[in-house]
């Protein structure tokens, strides 16, 4: 690609947006507050949603709106004809973070200083899709971001700056996401600056040290209570809010939020424990036995219901001890 050398790197980029979900808005919002020069901001098309079927706004798209930044909505990043748009717009970077198309040659090669990109993971571990939910699933006590000069891999680009970030023992993917889009911004601007001030340098990423996150569908959902219950608390925390572990319970779908390990309050049910049985039940959780331990839920939702917690839940779907879920 066309890049010119880091040190040549301007003191005012004249930067293109490229970004989607909420999990962006926090780092447009900071270049915008600081200042920077963004020509437009490029982010997926409109699509229907809910039972209407009308059309909803990324949230990015709001973002722009209110900021008064011009807006783009190209349905294929490659298309000749957007290319040529942002062509006219002579950017010095295209700033990528969590926009949802993979980007080629054709537009990459535009910018004279390319694309960088905020990826959440500590590369090259979790390159793809989904790399805070598997941190989590993989129960990972750190992950982290990183930003990148990027390429026509996957997430396999050049890095410029890392930040690391610790996962709380019970902290969720949706409550890491969050964290990680705030400390997005800050690392983006940080990057931004340490190239304005020609003090980064390019690290080519260890491609033997490279793992991968694949997009995570709801057939990854139902729980194996004979795996640990280490295993099952983060595969619920991974999956937390979507798609939402799940069990069966009397031929019904229910969904398992909040685990804990750990034992019943009481003495619940003695003898050789038997994955998936029920071995106490109060205001406080469900605690059911695994392969290796016991888990605790303390938020539980039917189908076509709400998220509740476990003492609201087992008022309306009442769940006995001794119970085996999953059959």
């Amino acid at each position: 690609m066309n890049r010119r050398p880091m040190e040549a790197f301007p003191a005012d980029p004249a930067i293109i947006f490229m970004g989607t979900p909420e999990y962006a808005v926090p780092s447009l919002a900071k270049l915008v507050e600081l200042g920077y020069v963004v020509r437009a901001v490029v982010t997926q098309p409109d699509r229907p949603k809910g039972r209407g079927r009308k059309p909803v706004f990324p949230p990015v798209k709001a973002a722009a709106q209110r900021f008064g930044l011009p807006i783009l909505q190209p349905e294929k990043a490659w298309d000749r004809n957007f290319c040529r748009t942002i062509q006219d717009l002579a950017p010095d970077l295209l700033v990528v973070v969590a926009f949802g198309q993979v980007l080629k040659k054709i537009i990459l090669d535009i910018p004279r200083w390319g694309g960088l990109n905020i990826h959440a993971s500590l590369l090259p571990r979790y390159r793809g899709a989904a790399p805070i939910q598997w941190a989590v699933i993989n129960d990972e006590s750190e992950t982290g971001l990183t930003a990148m000069h990027m390429d026509e891999g996957l997430d396999t680009g050049p890095i410029l700056f890392q930040e690391a970030v610790r996962i709380g023992p019970n902290e969720t993917a949706g409550e890491l996401h969050d964290r990680l889009s705030l400390l997005s911004g800050e690392v983006l601007t940080a990057t931004l600056e340490g190239l304005i001030a020609h003090e980064l340098r390019e690290t080519a990423q260890n491609p033997s040290l490279a793992t991968y996150a694949p997009k995570i569908d709801r057939g990854m959902s139902r729980v194996a209570w004979s795996r640990s219950a280490r295993s099952i608390s983060a595969l619920i925390r991974g999956l937390d809010p979507w798609p939402g572990a799940a069990t069966l319970v009397r031929g019904k779908e229910i969904k398992l939020f909040s685990a804990r390990i750990e034992a019943p309050d009481g003495p619940g049910i003695s003898g050789r424990p038997i994955p998936g049985r029920v071995a106490g039940r109060s205001a406080e959780g469900l605690w059911v036995e695994t392969g290796e331990g016991t888990i605790r839920i303390r938020e539980l939702q039917a189908p076509g219901r709400r998220r509740l917690p476990a003492s609201e839940f087992l008022r309306g779907f009442p769940i006995d001890e001794g119970m085996v879920l999953g059959i």
